[in-house]
């Protein structure tokens, strides 16, 4: 049976903890599917709801909201439709990825085949637009964040550490180890679908040729 911590997130937003992890994206899903919020943002371990300041006290919302978990019953989770990136781990693209290879002794061939080898998942999204938090990562491959972070990360690089990849939807600053370059454009204003990813996805890397 499912049960849930709730408490604010400032004045326009309360955070839904589940007993379970795996229940953040069937969650938010439901919440989203309500149309009773403005937005349901899953994180690491709980579920942002945001709700309308002026429509609602945040006590008032809190207790809207504790009424609709009462009733809520966690279905099959159907993420959505897997989707193929490509990533160019050329020189110019994968500055970290001998590095990481000499540090988990392996080659940088072999390393990539653990990478694309892995049933990789989108977790979530945030840090910038488009940024992709991608779990599923071989276990075994150990790596950890940059001592000094770079003050420019290209849009489209892969960055690893431990347990999970980093999708870099913008160009800025970051600092995980980075070990390639996606082909696709991750997150454009424009585009009638802004973010190429959803959470819950699934992902198949599928190297370049170079």
């Amino acid at each position: 049976m499912p049960a849930f911590q709730l408490f604010f997130l400032g004045d326009d937003a309360v955070a839904v903890q589940p007993n379970d992890r795996a229940l953040r994206h069937p969650l938010a899903k439901a919440l989203r599917d309500s149309g009773e919020w403005i937005d349901t943002v899953p994180g690491k371990e709980v579920v942002a709801v945001h709700f309308d300041p002026q429509a609602f006290r945040p006590t008032e919302a809190m207790g809207k909201l504790e009424d609709w978990l009462s009733s809520f019953r966690a279905g099959a989770f159907e993420p959505g439709r897997p989707i193929d990136l490509h990533l160019d781990c050329s020189a110019d693209h994968a500055p970290d990825l001998q590095t990481l290879a000499d540090q988990n002794g392996l080659t940088p061939h072999a390393l990539l085949e653990r990478v694309t080898g892995s049933e990789l998942v989108v977790d979530m999204l945030g840090f910038t637009p488009g940024f992709a938090y991608v779990e599923g990562l071989d276990p075994t491959l150990k790596a950890e964040r940059l001592a000094v972070p770079r003050q420019k990360v290209v849009a489209g690089a892969v960055g690893l550490v431990s347990g999970q990849l980093g999708f870099y939807g913008l160009t800025g600053p970051g600092g995980w180890p980075i070990i390639g370059r996606l082909t696709e454009t991750l997150f454009d204003p424009e585009r009638a679908a802004p973010f190429l990813l959803e959470e819950g996805q699934v992902v198949r890397l599928h190297l370049v040729d170079v």
